[in-house]
């Protein structure tokens, strides 16, 4: 007898069994979901589990202390300071409520921190002595086109008169156009005198100016005007009536970005406050404060109180003055919060990321930046060179390989595109060139890179869309992934899945116990994709796989204080064991810009009772300020670090 139909009656009763399965599985969905789920805790719980891809854990945060985290900063005394200001939320604004919290990774204790303007997308970055500068941030939030009543625009007072001395023009301050519609001026200003100017000869007039908002009287479209004009003001009589006046480009019902401000401010990590420094010379939202080798500032790009883009006026920040001067002589345009990185012989990398606003071609060539002979060569070779904003950048450790890593990103503004690319410049070479390197496993925006002492690199979360938006048919495209980059290798490998999203306006940073923490989170729609996203408030902590292989190596005495160039000593009962020592500056990071981080190795020769280690020479490579020391043992386990001041 033939096998066939025996066979088939089996597949036929087989086949009749499938529907009642399915049946039975979806009514106990609930139930193999929870399964699973406690075998997935179960299984990540295990020790050898954390030992190789490390562990997540949730951050007991009290009720008063939950803050919307833009900006996060770890300062020399081991305290993390998490600033919001407004925390991108107008009401909030309005109201004047500006945070910032600290927080003790040792006690875990938070305190508030009084914070006395919007540093809400300020720049920021540290000082030699170790206080953190915060300069710019909000002074006035967009407005959508579809609340705009009132026409308005930028109106330039002008004072040709250099006899009457500044005019001071009264908030509300009627103007009247040439065809007689009306505008008032939004805010108190004062015009300066004109000058007087010696030229061939001649003397010629060069005349005072201010720029302020203008609003039209009438409601509507009454008040657009398309075409330049000028403005006389009412009420304005005789040579005063001639010689000050208002000039508009346009007057319009279009979006008001973002203002910027140009307060500034050092906070000092002892005293726990926010100590006034002199105002910017240009107002500033969404800049970068670059260090610089000698100890000053530079800052460049952003929006200013008008919300145009800053057109190259870049300005210093003389430290010892604690004051702004402008830099006219570094005229270079870049778009919002790029990542420049202080190299060895004293220039700036521009790796080409950046975050927010800009043209979507002037100033986004990677290149190195002389900033005492404003030349600027440009750096070839990068793929998906169009596709850097919101990507990623690491000066890789250690600092010595002068190797910068540019990781994923995405198109200019919301676009819904993005990369999985990365690529790496050698600085060290004589004509850089980027050169690929392995892909993420996701294309990712919005990641963020933190530098680890064994001389990895943790990167986390991030999504594919634009703010965690929809992406592929998704209604949320947050990734819950981390990643480990060995430079050596040049691979990543998985790391533990992170539970918490992280897109824009996140952070992560390395704390002195070798953790990670990460925080912060603005998603642009809720779960559904229809609805406002809400801020995330919840931080999370990942313990590397280092910290669950065995005892640390412990630093037990050294000095506070070390020079460059010179060998000092410190105490450890593990010599024996020590394979490396590292020096970590500290994160200042926000928007995926961290520019303050660099591990640094350093050259170590056992000795009774502990270890010599030296101090590198050149300033580019250790710039004067707070670093983290770590040593790591022959199994890739580092100690905590102690803090010491590199001057």
């Amino acid at each position: 007898m033939s096998p066939e139909p025996t066979l088939t009656r089996r597949l036929l009763r087989g086949l009749a069994v499938l529907p009642a399965i399915a049946a039975v599985l979806a009514a106990n969905r609930p139930i193999v979901v929870f399964a699973a789920q406690r075998y997935h805790e179960f299984r990540i719980d295990q020790a050898s589990y954390k030992a190789a891809y490390g562990q997540w854990s949730m951050l007991a945060v009290p009720d008063g202390f939950r803050i919307n985290a833009i900006h996060a900063a770890l300062l020399s005394t081991g305290k993390v300071l998490i600033v919001a200001g407004s925390g991108n939320n107008r009401k909030n604004f309005e109201a004047g409520t500006f945070r910032s919290i600290l927080w003790d990774p040792a006690t875990d204790r938070f305190s508030q921190v009084p914070t006395p303007s919007d540093m809400f997308c300020a720049g920021h970055t540290f000082l030699a002595d170790g206080k953190l500068l915060v300069a710019g941030g909000t002074r006035s939030y967009e407005v959508l086109p579809a609340n705009i009543r009132y026409a308005a625009g930028v109106m330039k007072i002008k004072n040709e008169s250099p006899d009457d001395g500044p005019q001071t023009i009264a908030k509300g301050t009627r103007l009247t156009s040439p065809d007689g519609r009306q505008y008032a001026t939004r805010a108190d200003v004062v015009v300066p005198a004109a000058m007087k100017m010696q030229h061939g000869g001649h003397t010629m007039v060069h005349a005072g100016e201010v720029e302020v908002w203008a609003d039209a009287v009438e409601p509507g479209d009454a008040g657009v005007i398309d075409r330049p004009a000028q403005y006389r003001f009412a009420g304005f009589t005789g040579t005063k009536a001639r010689n000050v006046y208002g000039v508009a480009d346009k007057i319009t019902r279009d979006k008001q970005e973002y203002g910027g401000d140009n307060t500034s401010y050092e906070f000092d990590p002892r005293a726990e406050r926010y100590v006034r420094t002199g105002n910017l010379t240009d107002h500033r939202w969404y800049p970068t404060l670059a260090p610089l080798a000698g100890g000053n500032v530079l800052a460049v790009s952003g929006l200013d109180q008008f919300g145009r883009m800053l057109p190259g006026r870049n300005e210093v920040y003389v430290a010892r003055d604690h004051r702004w001067a402008a830099a006219p002589r570094l005229t270079r345009a870049f778009p919002t919060y790029p990542a420049l990185f202080l190299t060895r012989d004293e220039r700036l990398f521009f790796s080409g990321s950046n975050a927010g606003y800009g043209s979507a071609t002037e100033g986004r060539t990677p290149g190195l930046w002389n900033v005492r002979t404003n030349e600027f060569r440009p750096v070839p070779g990068l793929r998906d060179a169009t596709m850097t904003e919101t990507s990623a950048s690491v000066l890789l450790p250690p600092a010595q390989r002068q190797r910068v890593m540019i990781m994923g990103g995405g198109a200019v503004g919301d676009s819904p595109k993005s990369t999985a690319r990365t690529a790496i410049a050698d600085l060290s070479r004589p004509a850089p060139v980027y050169q690929p390197g392995p892909d993420l496993p996701h294309p990712t925006r919005y990641l963020n890179t933190v530098v680890l002492p064994d001389d990895t690199v943790l990167t986390s979360g991030g999504s594919s869309g634009y703010r965690g938006g929809p992406y592929r048919g998704e209604n949320r495209s947050d990734l819950l992934t981390a990643q480990i980059y060995d430079p050596y290798r040049n691979l990543f490998r998985t790391a533990a899945a992170p539970t918490v999203g992280r897109d824009y306006h996140s952070e992560a940073l390395l704390l002195p116990d070798g953790r990670v923490v990460t925080m912060g989170s603005d998603p642009i729609y809720d779960r559904s994709g229809r609805n406002p996203g809400v801020f995330e408030q919840r931080i999370e902590i990942y313990s590397p796989p280092y910290l669950f292989r065995g005892a640390r190596p412990e630093i037990v005495g050294g000095p506070d204080e070390v020079a460059r160039g010179h060998t000092v000593s410190f105490g450890t009962w593990d010599a024996d064991r020590i394979r490396t020592a590292r020096l970590i500056r500290p994160s200042a990071v926000t928007h995926a810009t961290d520019l303050d981080q660099r591990s640094i190795a350093l050259p170590i020769r056992r000795a009774p009772g502990g270890l010599l280690v030296e101090i590198p020479q050149e300033r580019g490579l250790v710039p004067t300020g707070w670093y983290m020391l770590f040593v790591t043992d022959t199994a890739g386990i580092p100690s905590r670090a102690t803090w010491v001041h590199v001057s």
